[in-house]
């Protein structure tokens, strides 16, 4: 998987051929990627290792009240009122999050937090969801990435419903990860065994300050060729040009940047894109939000995979939605799914999770399969075969 993926029938496509739409106009998503077919690939989740490399943030919510807003005796400003605290991993950890809720059988956090406590924060929260520990380190010279959401919330009854979100409280290292640490984290991910796939999450934008530095991604090169049917898949915001032989899921405004181009306004400007990205070295999987996602393959066979947003009027929220296909296109692909298969999977988790309002939310197994049913048309009568 690291440099080269099978197509659909298994083999490389030789040449640079047309955008090819999945399902194709008119036909029901189990002609692509049938019912049976979807319950076998999720069923091979539970056996799977996976390991999480990247930067893993602290999501700390404070939800306050408008109604309960005071002014400042000292100073005149508002002072908002938290009548609700929440407390989720981010970034690397929301992939790991989707990974657990997906039935991965082990994941494994590979990463780092401060001595403070927001790092106690984020490490009782990675362990709730049960993810393998050994090669998350505690460091007192590193700063835990932290994610403030301030939001306003209201009453529903008699509970809390999100309003909107305001502005937000960034804390992050902005000093190079001491050797010592990149040394530690990359002899893990080296010397713990074969892992089914690897997901890069390199989340923070100071480069060097985080997981993902020189060195790690020597270390994942090293990796890729020692084993190429690995699956290794990178989520990087803006250095996706430095993995230049790993598979890349980027969105419209991460491709842009890397390429120094504006973001594509359709699907075949992305297309384009993606081309350009794979440029015959490793596969590509561009996000579109509710239009789907390009997938790209280094012999130059474009797919435009379409995406399933919720029913018109059905309130929706991005966040987290990325993680969620980062997530499933990795289990799936780690389990022997097509590239489009693997695709068409992901897109049916980010439906799933852009449904889940004020939270970076997940998708389970029953979850992708209620909604493969809603797609398909209820009954399921397009995916009895493969």
């Amino acid at each position: 998987m690291a440099v080269t993926v099978p197509g659909p029938s298994g083999s490389l496509a030789p040449a640079a051929g047309p955008l090819r739409r999945i399902p194709r106009r008119g036909a029901g998503l189990g002609t692509a990627l049938s019912r049976r077919r979807l319950e076998e690939l999720l069923n091979r989740l539970r056996g799977l290792r996976i390991a999480v490399v990247g930067d893993f943030f602290l999501d700390a919510y404070y939800d306050c009240d408008p109604g309960l807003r005071e002014a400042s005796l000292e100073t005149g400003n508002t002072c908002y009122q938290v009548v609700r605290t929440r407390r989720q991993p981010g970034a690397a950890g929301a992939v790991a999050a989707n990974l657990a809720a997906l039935g991965a059988g082990s994941v494994h956090a590979i990463g780092f937090c401060g001595e403070d406590g927001e790092g106690w924060e984020l490490r009782r929260a990675l362990e709730g969801l049960c993810l393998e520990m050994a090669g998350f380190l505690t460091a007192a010279a590193r700063r835990t990435p932290t994610y403030g959401k301030i939001c306003h919330v209201g009453r529903d009854g008699g509970r809390l419903v999100l309003r909107r979100e305001l502005e937000r409280l960034d804390i992050r290292n902005r000093r190079r990860t001491p050797p010592w640490v990149q040394e530690r984290l990359a002899g893990y991910l080296r010397g713990s065994g074969e892992w089914d796939a690897v997901v890069v999450v390199d989340q923070v934008p100071d480069a060097g300050c985080g997981v993902v530095t020189a060195r790690m991604r020597s270390c994942l090169t090293d990796l890729a060729e020692a084993r190429r049917e690995r699956v290794i898949l990178v989520d990087s915001r803006q250095r996706l040009r430095r993995f230049t032989r790993l598979p890349v899921k980027p969105n419209r405004r991460e491709a842009a940047a890397a390429l120094g181009q504006p973001a594509a306004r359709s699907v075949r400007a992305a297309a384009m894109q993606a081309r350009q990205l794979a440029a015959g070295r490793r596969p590509v999987f561009l996000t579109l939000g509710e239009r789907g996602m390009v997938a790209a393959d280094p012999g130059g066979t474009l797919h435009h995979v379409a995406g399933f947003p919720p029913p018109s009027g059905v309130p929706v929220d991005p966040v987290g939605a990325g993680d969620s296909v980062t997530a499933a296109l990795a289990c799936c692909l780690a389990a022997g799914a097509s590239p489009v298969e693997a695709a068409l999977a992901a897109n049916l988790a980010g439906s799933v999770t852009v449904q889940q309002i004020g939270t970076t939310g997940t998708a389970s197994p029953a979850q992708i399969r209620r909604r493969w049913r809603e797609v398909d048309g209820g009954d399921g009568r397009h995916g009895q075969g493969r």
